[in-house]
């Protein structure tokens, strides 16, 4: 039968994407929406569209922010996309808010003197640096969509798993680190390279690759 998924529902997510893509693997997911929607699952997606400030506060009133950070610390999947990414970060220069602190660093406006426009929108090839599960061989180059203004920079260089170029620099695209990951792109909008994705991270976990021995 395979593990039971769920998606917190914090009114900040594209949940109908999210949702579609996942039925499209025939996996659906359960909407969690307070703590007691946990029980039974076996991994957890945290999906995000909007700012940082908003999205914590959301989360805050699901009351289940405690429970997401016993999840991590417990070493149980959970894969964030895009705002979700930002969300595992202690701070964003977005708002005033502390993050949910499950990875260190920070999270900053992408830089302004490189020629782009911001938002950061539309399709961009991945430049692999760690190994993690969303990536399989020459996966690397793959493109994929994004819709951002702010990115993730990660205290611990081993917790970046792939990048994605900006102007004449490079921002967070995948951060990983044991079984917590995420993605600043959108992997439900980002075709069959997406698809891949999804379906490698539910074949890895539920292989329970990626387990503390």
């Amino acid at each position: 039968m395979g593990c039971r998924l769920g998606l917190i529902d914090y009114g900040m997510g594209n949940m109908h994407s999210v949702q579609q893509a996942f039925c499209r693997l025939e996996r659906p997911l359960s909407l969690v929406r307070k703590p007691k929607d946990l029980q039974g699952c076996d991994a957890l997606v945290l999906p995000g569209v909007g700012s940082f400030d908003p999205a914590m506060q959301q989360l805050h009133r699901t009351g289940l922010v405690p429970y997401l950070k016993d999840w991590a610390a417990s070493d149980k999947p959970l894969l964030g996309i895009c705002l979700g990414l930002q969300l595992f970060f202690e701070s964003s220069d977005e708002g005033s808010e502390s993050g949910l602190g499950l990875l260190k660093g920070r999270v900053e406006r992408l830089p302004e003197d490189q020629g782009e426009r911001i938002p950061h929108m539309g399709w961009a090839p991945l430049q692999s640096r760690n190994e993690c599960p969303l990536l399989g061989s020459g996966e690397g180059d793959s493109w994929v969509y994004f819709v951002h203004s702010y990115a993730a920079v990660p205290a611990e260089s081993l917790d970046l798993a792939a990048a994605v170029s900006f102007g004449q620099t490079t921002v967070a695209a995948i951060v990983w680190r044991g079984r917590l990951g995420a993605c600043q792109f959108h992997p439900e909008k980002s075709a069959e390279v997406g698809h891949r994705m999804l379906r490698r991270w539910l074949e890895w976990i539920e292989s329970g690759a990626g387990q503390n021995s």
